[in-house]
């Protein structure tokens, strides 16, 4: 057998094997949820991208350095944004917090700080003594914040975060929805880097109109 030939047979014999290496295309109900009610999205001409998480959950604190390497490198024409999460009555008083923090303006600086606080330092926000302590430390007036927590605007947002989180069909934390069509877990995605990776494909998915 000549040298061409020899090359082109090797070549066919190792096309199978080639087809076989390449990455599997995320499957619907498998790799990711697609949701039968389409939800509206924040922003018309950007692709709605959401973290629902809970401040409580410790899976939502490891996925945060992830995230916050992950942000920057989302394409331009999407939108990121989060959602506490709301799928019991406990989870509220989370919830308020993070909307009362936003409304307050100091959401960028103690998001973060906060999930420490829990997690690394056990904060709780039940113990009303350590929370408004920590709250001193950290720069915010604790009438202030209590007032606002309490305010039509911050408990309107908690109640519409119960609402988003049963039309998005939740049923943990950390969940990732995509332009009000999809969602995707970390149990979806195999690992917390996984399901960036199937938001990422969920994103061009929203691109194309699919």
């Amino acid at each position: 057998m000549n040298l061409r030939r020899r090359t082109l047979v090797l070549a066919m014999s190792l096309a199978p094997l080639g087809a076989l290496a390449q990455p599997r295309k995320p499957a619907p109900g498998v790799d990711y949820t697609e949701l039968t009610s389409v939800q509206p999205v924040e922003t018309k001409g950007k692709i709605d991208v959401v973290e629902f998480f809970w401040y409580g959950c410790p899976h939502c604190y490891t996925l945060e350095p992830l995230l916050e390497q992950w942000i920057p490198k989302l394409p331009a024409d999407a939108q990121f944004r989060r959602v506490p999460a709301v799928l019991n009555p406990g989870w509220a008083n989370e919830a308020a917090v993070f909307y009362a923090f936003e409304a307050l303006g100091v959401l960028p600086r103690l998001h973060r700080p906060f999930f420490d606080a829990i997690h690394r330092d056990r904060l709780s926000t039940r113990d009303s003594a350590s929370f408004n302590d920590w709250l001193q430390k950290n720069g915010v007036e604790v009438k202030k914040f209590e007032e606002m927590v309490k305010s039509f605007g911050v408990q309107s947002r908690v109640r519409r975060a119960t609402q988003l989180s049963a039309a998005y069909r939740l049923d943990g934390t950390p969940a990732l929805a995509v332009h009000g069509r999809f969602t995707v877990s970390p149990e979806q995605g195999r690992s917390q880097k996984g399901m960036l990776d199937i938001a990422e494909y969920l994103i061009g998915v929203a691109r194309k109109g699919q």
